[in-house]
């Protein structure tokens, strides 16, 4: 597992849809170490084109155009993120990056 790796998880806590793709935010030190969970950012299919959202799609192995909604970061047990679905880019984790410290107000 690496960061800035999408995952689909089935039936995600606090979610009304049967599966939602999260991509991995957790520093890489904390992914690997003992430690039985890493903070996510979902992937939402629409967004507002806020600082703290990235658009991604496709190219990423989604199926259509998305957003990383990093306003709503969750705490995800690494068991339950088995269902790869793709990886981001260097230039996208910098995008992430920038809309991680919009949200939590590191600028």
């Amino acid at each position: 597992m690496r960061r800035g790796e999408l995952y689909r998880v089935r039936r995600p806590d606090g979610d009304t849809r049967e599966s939602r793709v999260y991509v991995v935010v957790s520093r890489q030190a904390l992914i690997d170490s003992r430690f039985g969970s890493v903070v996510c950012a979902p992937v939402y299919s629409c967004g507002d084109g806020l600082s703290t959202q990235v658009p991604v799609g496709p190219d990423q192995g989604l199926r259509h155009d998305s957003w990383i909604m990093c306003d709503n970061l969750v705490s995800i047990q690494k068991g339950r993120l088995t269902d790869y679905v793709g990886s981001l880019p260097g230039s996208f984790v910098s995008q992430l990056n920038r809309a991680l410290r919009s949200a939590l107000g590191l600028l």
